[in-house]
């Protein structure tokens, strides 16, 4: 169990270094949280920083979800054994601290982004197989609503029901952590959610195969 707890942590602290804000300190940039959306995720990179910050900053924040998954859940931690029993809920824990600690990260007041590549990076390290749905599931509903907020909580509930319909193990893990990693997205997107409600959500033109002449 200690094993657990300290991977989880490790995992929450790995979450907590997010890409945006470790390049603007390194470069001298400006805090993208004050900026845009207000999100320091890779979408308000785009939108504001342009597309070479963004990729550097996707790159991170999928890595980091890649390493909490395929290198600390597996990782033997000499010296402190894992009961088998929590050694098949290492990935599922690992994956949602990593997610936490991008959502509320600790090394930057606990304001971060809304946990999508990181989540992405995390299913990779798991089974990189599952990120075809949630692929295809993101531009199907972005081509069709223009919203990218709404194609990532649909993409992510495509991982659950993946996991779910798949003979993948351990089962009960790894869905556990498709159902709350979904809530997360979800909880994450509420204010997307509010403004798709009022009407004033941006929608991805350049996608959106109704957008065309669109108000």
């Amino acid at each position: 169990m200690s094993a657990l707890v300290l991977k989880a942590v490790l995992s929450y602290l790995l979450g907590s270094l997010m890409g945006s804000l470790l390049i603007a300190r390194l470069t001298g940039g400006v805090d993208i949280r004050t900026r845009g959306s207000g999100n320091a995720g890779a979408t308000n990179a785009m939108r504001t920083l342009g597309r070479k910050v963004a990729i550097c900053v996707l790159v991170i924040d999928l890595a980091k979800g890649w390493v909490a998954t395929a290198l600390v859940a597996p990782w033997a931690i000499p010296g402190l054994a894992t009961a088998s029993e929590w050694q098949a809920w290492s990935v599922a824990v690992c994956g949602l601290a990593v997610m936490l600690g991008h959502v509320y990260p600790v090394f930057f007041g606990f304001r971060g982004g809304k946990g999508v590549a990181t989540f992405v990076g995390a299913v990779l390290g798991i089974a990189p197989g599952l990120v075809a749905p949630m692929i295809l599931t993101w531009l199907a509903v972005v081509m069709l609503t223009g919203f990218v907020s709404l194609g990532s909580m649909f993409g992510a509930a495509a991982v659950a029901l993946a996991i779910a319909l798949s003979p993948i193990t351990p089962r009960t893990p790894l869905l556990t952590f498709g159902l709350l990693a979904t809530l997360l997205v979800v909880f994450t997107h509420r204010a997307n959610i509010a403004r798709m409600r009022t009407g004033s959500e941006s929608r991805a033109r350049r996608l959106w195969l109704f957008g065309k002449g669109a108000p």
